[in-house]
């Protein structure tokens, strides 16, 4: 058999699987989703050990909990080590035991540093559709906590890391695109001697909570920002 077209059907097969990867990895993050409407990953932080199928389906706050979709739920997400499992023998009895891992540490929604919010926003429907408002007020809150999330990782790396960053500055510091403010406020937290203003669209600042030292401003960057000593901008996508 020639060598060649072994090497192209193999190709091929490599070539398919590829393809149906990006199809099928759309259930990836729909299955991540029901994690983390459902808390899983807090129901087994907060027993503080691995912790059974039967346990999880009794913490979850539904009164028709699916066990069977919940256990090949469980079973799908360790295949994707999103869960650590151990399997313990009882009296002649083989359970499940899932417990956090690295992974599954960032889908806790009752803490201040998650990946949850973003997760929330990237798989709701709305945010896939091409002609979407983004100032509807139900999308806006999505986003805005998604943005929120992560700005706290960020913005706590920056601080830790580039720790004389804002020693040397004076006056006002514009957080350009600052979402609704999470950025700078821990900035003006980390530095008290410099003024903080949380600079993004009207509908944005509008939900934005009240920070000591900050200051929100609307108004559209490409048009114009606030005056300021030290202008900070993380990442800004226009779409």
């Amino acid at each position: 058999m020639n060598t060649q077209n072994e090497t192209d059907s193999d190709a091929m097969l490599r070539g398919q699987a590829q393809i149906l990867q990006y199809i099928y990895g759309a259930l990836d993050g729909m299955a991540i989703r029901c994690c983390v409407e459902l808390h899983i990953a807090d129901i087994i932080n907060n027993h503080g050990r691995p912790t059974t199928l039967s346990e999880l389906s009794t913490a979850i706050d539904s009164p028709s909990i699916n066990v069977d979709g919940l256990r090949r739920l469980m079973t799908f997400l360790v295949n994707r080590k999103v869960f650590d499992e151990m399997v313990e023998s009882e009296e002649g009895k083989r359970e499940p035991l899932y417990s956090l891992n690295y992974c599954s540490k960032w889908l806790l929604c009752d803490t201040n540093v998650t990946l949850a919010p973003l997760i929330m926003m990237r798989t709701d429907p709305v945010t896939n559709l091409p002609l979407h408002d983004r100032s509807k007020k139900v999308f806006n809150r999505v986003f805005n906590e998604a943005m929120a999330c992560t700005a706290t990782i960020t913005t706590n790396a920056v601080i830790s890391h580039y720790k004389d960053g804002f020693l040397g500055s004076k006056g006002s510091v514009v957080d350009v695109g600052g979402g609704t403010g999470i950025a700078i406020s821990e900035i003006v937290k980390a530095y008290p001697h410099l003024k903080g203003i949380n600079f993004d669209l009207s509908h944005v600042v509008s939900t934005a909570p009240k920070y000591d030292g900050v200051t929100h401003v609307a108004g559209d960057m490409f048009k114009s920002i606030p005056p300021a000593e030290t202008i900070f901008m993380k990442v800004n996508l226009s779409s």
